[in-house]
């Protein structure tokens, strides 16, 4: 089983019954395999406009995800903290994370550096996934996303899809 389809298993078996995705290379496959799961996927161009729209589905009773790049966290501070941080609206952040040692791009370094500290400061609790079997963590965060009404994330390191079978 690929990496890809383990993510979206996850994210199945966890409730999660829409997803708002901006473009990322290392993500591709999984946004691939949601627009044929049953899933509902919603591709946004900017990850505010993700925020915003997993905040009205929420407060609909859904359950969402926001599937991003970790460069994409800054675009989104504000919308976080002044909408989803205030009403308390639950919300899962799945990044991959750019920026670590072996990354080539340097544009990328900054905000991979800077993503955890951002987190810490909007008092949204994280994981790091970096291994398969990282990855049964996933779905157990997913589910306390929703059972404690919070925000929660998650990096996937660009690793993983090196390991994946």
């Amino acid at each position: 089983m690929t990496i890809d389809r383990q993510i979206v298993d996850s994210i199945e078996r966890a409730g999660i019954d829409l997803v708002c995705s901006v473009p990322c290379n290392l993500l591709g496959a999984v946004m691939q395999l949601l627009d044929a799961g049953r899933v509902r996927h919603v591709p946004v161009t900017r990850e505010e406009e993700g925020v915003g729209i997993a905040a009205g589905a929420a407060l609909a009773g859904r359950r969402t995800l926001l599937l991003m790049q970790n460069s994409g966290l800054g675009n989104c501070v504000n919308a976080l903290a002044s909408l989803t941080g205030l009403y308390e609206l639950p919300l899962f952040l799945l990044m991959s994370h750019r920026g670590g040692e072996r990354e080539r791009i340097l544009a990328q370094k900054p905000m991979g550096q800077a993503a955890p500290r951002v987190l810490d400061a909007l008092g949204i609790p994280y994981d790091v996934i970096a291994t398969l079997n990282d990855c049964m963590r996933l779905e157990e965060a997913l589910r306390a996303t929703y059972a404690e009404s919070r925000m929660r994330a998650a990096f996937l390191q660009p690793e993983l899809w090196s390991c994946s079978a």
